[in-house]
């Protein structure tokens, strides 16, 4: 185990190297904060091009997990991981339980969870070689999969963005884009569907699509993404890949409101600016978003899904929150969201060189 000098130059607190060859482990893992507590953040198993993109990719989402964290209230620090490598093909029993190693040797510095690329079933066996692990399965004593408040969290900031936009949360009647019926957006629809809602789905996985009409034969499809962007819609909910809003997409974007699961969904940081000056209020996908880490934090403390549901009801306070300052101020939500996760972690963490008995 290594640590690399990007730390220093990325504001990062620490950047470990993980390295066991009997088992093929190739992975990185970035703290980027412990000022509000230990850094948590899943592990993401992917097969990055090169090891600079796997680099990339950990300092991005372990900055973005501490300000997930801060916002939602949470006592955590941000941190993630990445597994360089196909899941399908290397994923094992050894490599998991070697990788388990590497987080415990951190002594609680990092709490890892799932992501993309694994699962309830490898925290499982990520945690018979340490203690610091969430998001494990009801069977093995964790919360089990974290979609269905994820998808809660962000119905109630898409609530909270419709009471901003028209003066009261009430979606009954809205017409509402999903683009991603997958673990979390079909979850989604179900609350909007519940809500009265007029909704529309898209997704490149049929499957999906049919699954998810099979339980509400009212939704309408759209035949892609870019159609579904173009449609004359009051929200637009982005629940599968990063950067759908860009240069491109942007000036067509036919929503009054962006609110969606997604993680990353602004292209580049001008984006913001972009939505804001077409009239388009953008709900900041780490804020809505935090139901799962709001779980899998839950579970750390003997899991009880009505309290766990309860603070991700809080969600819906915290977005009119952003918005309020973000009028204010008069700068976009997503920079208002930064300012009010940076000043926790600042007037919070501060709290921390006080000692105590």
């Amino acid at each position: 185990m290594t640590e690399g000098v990007f730390a220093r130059n990325s504001g990062h607190e620490q950047v470990v190297y993980c390295h066991d060859q009997a088992s093929g482990l190739k992975a990185i893992i970035g703290i980027y904060s412990t000022a509000l507590g230990p850094a948590l953040g899943g592990t993401r198993f992917h097969p990055y091009a090169t090891e600079a993109d796997a680099l990339d990719d950990v300092l991005a989402l372990s900055k973005g997990m501490a300000y997930k964290n801060a916002l939602a209230g949470l006592d955590l620090g941000g941190g993630k991981a990445v597994i360089i490598g196909d899941p399908k093909t290397l994923k094992s029993e050894a490599l998991l339980r070697a990788y388990g190693r590497f987080v415990q040797s951190l002594g609680g510095r990092y709490i890892t969870a799932c992501d993309v690329g694994t699962y309830v079933q490898d925290m499982d066996v990520v945690a018979r070689e340490c203690q610091y692990v969430t998001g494990r399965s009801p069977e093995d004593g964790g919360a089990g999969d974290s979609s269905v408040l994820t998808a809660f969290g962000v119905f109630q900031g898409m609530r909270a963005s419709a009471e901003h936009v028209w003066g009261s949360p009430d979606l009954a009647g809205k017409r509402v884009g999903v683009a991603g019926v997958g673990k979390v957006g079909h979850i989604l629809v179900g609350h909007l569907v519940d809500a009265g809602a007029q909704v529309t789905i898209t997704d490149v996985y049929a499957p999906a699509i049919e699954r998810t009409r099979s339980i509400y034969p009212d939704v309408q499809v759209a035949s892609d993404v870019d159609t579904l962007l173009r449609t004359e819609l009051d929200v637009f909910a982005p629940c599968a890949l990063g950067g759908v809003l860009n240069d491109e997409t942007v000036p067509v974007l036919g929503a009054r409101i962006v609110c969606g699961a997604a993680n990353n969904q602004l292209a580049h940081a001008g984006i913001d600016k972009q939505l804001a000056d077409r009239g388009v209020l953008y709900a900041p996908d780490y804020l809505v978003n935090a139901g799962g880490v709001i779980q899998v934090d839950d579970e750390r403390h003997g899991f009880t899904f009505e309290r766990a549901k309860r603070k991700t009801t809080a969600i819906y306070d915290t977005t009119k929150a952003v918005f309020a300052l973000a009028d204010t101020e008069g700068v976009p939500p997503a920079t208002a969201a930064d300012r009010l996760a940076e000043r926790r972690m600042a007037e919070v963490g501060r709290l921390r060189s006080i000692m105590t008995v």
